[in-house]
């Protein structure tokens, strides 16, 4: 599955301040399951080396064009990294569901 990888480091070298936007982006594209629970679905947080990073699947763009649209606004106005992964497999470091 196409997914874009999307750091916290922004174009300069500087680490995007505030730390929690990862949680923010993320949570304000969830949606609530039948147990009450938010779900992460096309876009969510996970972690590289580390890091806390925020994963947006590319179907995104077709789903829900305005959140796509949100997203990438963000990360243009803010110079965040933005990479495209042709799958979401361990040999990118990626680990989802992870808890900091």
């Amino acid at each position: 599955m196409v997914s874009w990888l999307i750091e916290g480091t922004m174009s300069d070298g500087r680490t995007f301040r505030p730390s929690d936007w990862v949680d923010r982006i993320s949570g304000a594209v969830a949606s609530f399951g039948p147990d009450h629970r938010l779900r992460y679905g096309l876009v969510r947080p996970c972690f590289v080396k580390g890091k806390k990073c925020l994963l947006m699947r590319k179907s995104l763009e077709n789903d829900n064009p305005a959140a796509f649209d949100f997203v990438r606004s963000f990360v243009r106005s803010n110079g965040l990294q933005m990479t495209e992964l042709a799958s979401e497999s361990k040999e990118h470091g990626l680990v989802l569901g992870a808890v900091a």
